[in-house]
């Protein structure tokens, strides 16, 4: 089946027994044994429960992977993957980084002695040149958050295998609808399933994915024995969620492209930064590797004066954090989302005071764009009353 209705049937045929459409939420630790030495296959939630499997299951068959592990956050799916790596082991990373994945780098598995370099992951000089004997793996954020940076992964994965690294994929911004890196030569990919796969601004979860019998196994065990799994009403929450993904993904995309557009033109902006527009200098990359594109961009503008009143005056798009819901949210990712993140290295990158990152919901997009076009206005107002 297409991929829209393998989504909207998650969960739909998993119930035999009472042939709910709706997968039941099963809010148990604990689970009979029919016998000394059998097993329903659920014994304790932590290692499996009924509902998370659904969710799971779903996940790495839309991922085309071999296991789908459901956990408490995007950030407890990276402490999960990072606890395949031991002391001394290094791991190339994406430059422009989200600042919580830079935070648990820098702060917390610095101590346990594993090391990170922050390389374009699309130059491969560069990877090469970062390269060590105890580099194990390499972890590509695509598209970057913020600026929207894109890699090649078929190509920076088959390097990768040349070097025997693990491959690791952040493939929140795009999801298995418009991005399947594991087809492309990935080992893994994680999710903030709390943005797109969610879409509704109210469930926290994290997913992994995995491919290959032994990789899949040594997941299994981390994420069971780690334990910061995921309960069963956010995963009952999370699959109806994505029930929805195509149709949101959809208009996300639609609303996103005219919006970046519509900036792309305006006077008070310097730069947009989204993959659809035909000026990204890895337009082509994103074209060939994926069948769409996401809901989130960012741009620059030219005089720093306009952010302050530009997100005092949006209206109809909140000014918060997070993204991927079906609201529109602005955020400043300078004192924000890269907060973390040390001012030389940001401003390296162009995660400037400047900088804007705006994910773009399912309203109308005449809608999103009088409220830009209001707050943009009333900003001049203020900066030339000054």
């Amino acid at each position: 089946m297409k991929i829209e209705s393998r989504l909207a049937q998650i969960g739909s045929i998993c119930d035999p027994v009472t042939g709910a459409i709706s997968f039941p939420i099963y809010q148990a630790t604990a689970f009979r044994h029919p016998e000394l030495g059998q097993s329903t296959g659920f014994d304790y939630s932590r290692t499996k429960s009924p509902t998370r499997k659904v969710l799971e299951d779903a996940i790495a068959e839309l991922e085309a992977g071999d296991a789908g592990f459901g956990c408490s956050s995007g950030m407890a799916a990276l402490q999960t993957v990072f606890a395949l790596f031991a002391q001394g082991d290094h791991l190339l990373v994406s430059l422009d980084l989200y600042g919580g994945t830079y935070r648990l780098l820098e702060q917390v598995m610095s101590r346990f002695g594993i090391t990170a370099s922050y390389v374009d992951t699309n130059d491969l000089d560069g990877l090469a040149a970062h390269y060590r004997p105890e580099t194990k793996a390499l972890l590509i954020e695509t598209p970057t958050n913020p600026l929207m940076m894109i890699t090649d992964i078929e190509r920076v994965c088959a390097w990768a295998k040349s070097k025997e690294l693990l491959t690791i994929v952040d493939n929140t911004l795009l999801t298995p609808f418009f991005q399947r890196p594991l087809e492309l030569g990935a080992d893994i990919v994680v999710h903030s399933a709390t943005k797109y796969l969610g879409g509704h601004n109210d469930v926290l979860a994290g997913l992994i994915v995995t491919k290959g019998k032994e990789l899949s196994e040594r997941m299994a065990f981390l994420h069971n024995s780690i334990g910061a799994v995921l309960g069963p009403q956010d995963s009952w929450l999370l699959a109806r969620g994505m029930k929805t993904l195509a149709l949101r993904m959809e208009r996300h995309q639609y609303n996103a492209t005219a919006i970046a557009h519509w900036l792309d033109k305006h006077e008070a902006v310097e730069e947009v930064y989204y993959p659809a527009l035909e000026q990204h200098p890895q337009f082509a990359i994103q074209q060939r590797q994926s069948s769409g594109n996401t809901g989130i961009l960012s741009f620059r503008v030219k005089d720093a004066r306009y952010v302050a009143p530009i997100l005092r005056h949006i209206k109809l798009i909140a000014f918060a954090e997070s993204l991927g819901g079906v609201e529109s949210l602005m955020t400043y990712p300078a004192v924000q989302t890269h907060a973390d993140i040390p001012e030389e290295i940001r401003r390296q990158v162009g995660v400037d005071d400047r900088l804007l990152r705006f994910s773009v919901g399912i309203e109308h997009a005449d809608d999103l764009i009088e409220d830009l076009a209001q707050a943009f206005a009333a900003a001049k107002q203020q900066i030339e009353e000054a």
